[in-house]
């Protein structure tokens, strides 16, 4: 834990430092959108970190044979084949927009919304359209767009802070929350409070960054062979003194040059895997103003084994605080030629005392079934699950304390993932 502390000092001050450097300014530009093409590019490059905001009203209220003009909210009563549009679930002729040029899932945009870029992208707009356009006319489209190190959020006194700023901020809060708990610096009280703002605010940030759609899972029954295999697979892993911990609450089939392809593309990170080449990273990438999103997690076992790999998602330096992670192993079985891999994902949302010796970690989210789920959509949107479907394994973990004694509770079942 004080490698731990170390890792936030040096952060700390990077951040500091990156705050005097930065000198991005925000960029303003209006597009204009319309039915005679699929997307339209803005010619938006967009770096991790970026944010958008984007609003739209419709060019002209004309309408033209009878065709109601056309509305960045979609037009009512418009004949289509909703299972044909960009995006099925939203209004057609509803502004769209892609954040890269091939092959990301569309967003709905509608007259306005603020977009976190969470990787680099290029931004293309569009309409919920597909085959005879349900109305006429074009959209006018305003994309603010602030960069990752310019003026992004107020104080209460109306003071614009530099993302330097906010992220001095952040870690000044975690290293407090981490020091009042690990030296006893502080009252209980005031910790306990800073942990619930640390929680707060970065389970926000992680959870911007991962918006994802609902799951799309199958029925299909699995074969004899795959059923029990998973049958036979361990419910819970464990710490390095055999104490029980997170359950085992997803499975990936693939190889692991696929699983690597797969998750790399769903935007999740490998963690580095010890404090010092963390803090070197840390240095390095926020020096270089870049975003540090490897922040090292502990070990755990199964099959005997630590984790072979371990996977985290979460806005830059929130990640001391909080972030979207698991961990996998490789099964000593396989299915049908492919690789099989057992993962137990958790989401942390703070800091909580560690109760097998009074230290300071991570706090997870009880609610685990979300980060399972979690895990499965950003698949999912990436377009890396062939099937997902979800199976109930006897004596099923519902109700238990992870490793540092926290509980946490889940339906039992565990998400079976099939790669593409």
């Amino acid at each position: 834990m004080v490698k731990l502390l170390a890792l936030l000092t040096t952060l700390l001050l990077s951040a500091s430092q990156l705050g005097a450097q930065v000198t991005s300014t925000a960029q303003n530009i209006t597009v204009q959108v319309s039915t005679g093409q699929s997307w339209t590019d803005t010619g938006l490059d967009l770096q991790s970190g970026d944010e958008l905001e984007i609003s739209a009203s419709a060019s002209s209220d004309k309408q033209v044979s009878g065709a109601p003009a056309c509305d960045p909210k979609g037009v009512t009563g418009a004949i289509a084949q909703t299972a044909d549009l960009p995006i099925p679930t939203a209004p057609a002729g509803a502004l769209i927009a892609r954040l890269h040029a091939h092959g990301a899932s569309p967003l709905l945009v509608g007259a306005s919304t603020q977009l976190h870029i969470s990787s680099p992208s290029h931004l293309m707009l569009g309409m919920n359209i597909s085959g005879t356009p349900p109305c006429q006319g074009d959209l006018a489209v305003k994309v603010h767009v602030i960069p990752a190190g310019s003026t992004a959020t107020s104080t209460t006194e109306g003071q614009q802070k530099t993302r330097g700023e906010q992220l001095k901020s952040q870690l000044a809060t975690a290293a407090q929350v981490f020091m009042s708990g690990q030296f006893g610096m502080g009252k209980p009280e005031a910790t306990s409070n800073a942990t619930s703002e640390t929680s707060s605010a970065n389970t926000s940030n992680a959870d911007a960054a991962t918006t994802v759609p609902p799951l799309k899972v199958s029925d299909t029954p699995f074969d004899a062979d795959l059923r029990k295999s998973i049958d036979s697979l361990p419910r819970r892993v464990n710490d390095q003194f055999q104490n029980l911990g997170d359950m085992v609450n997803f499975v990936i089939v693939g190889d692991q040059k696929d699983v690597q392809a797969a998750l790399d593309a769903a935007t999740w990170h490998v963690a580095d895997t010890n404090n010092q080449k963390a803090v070197l990273n840390a240095f390095m990438e926020t020096y270089e103003n870049k975003d540090y999103l490897a922040m090292p997690m502990s070990t755990l076992y199964l099959f005997g084994r630590k984790q072979d790999f371990g996977y985290e998602m979460a806005e830059p330096i929130a990640m001391v605080a909080s972030r979207h992670h698991f961990r996998i192993w490789k099964s000593p079985f396989t299915w049908q030629g492919h690789e099989v891999w057992c993962g137990a994902g958790t989401h942390d949302i703070g800091f909580a005392k560690d109760k097998r010796n009074n230290s300071v970690t991570h706090k997870i989210d009880p609610a685990v079934d979300g980060e399972r789920d979690n895990i499965g959509s950003s698949l999912q949107k990436a377009n890396k699950a062939k099937t997902l479907s979800f199976y109930l394994p006897p004596n099923a973990v519902q109700d238990a304390k992870n490793a540092t004694g926290d509980g946490y509770h889940s339906d039992g079942r565990l998400l079976v993932i099939f790669l593409q």
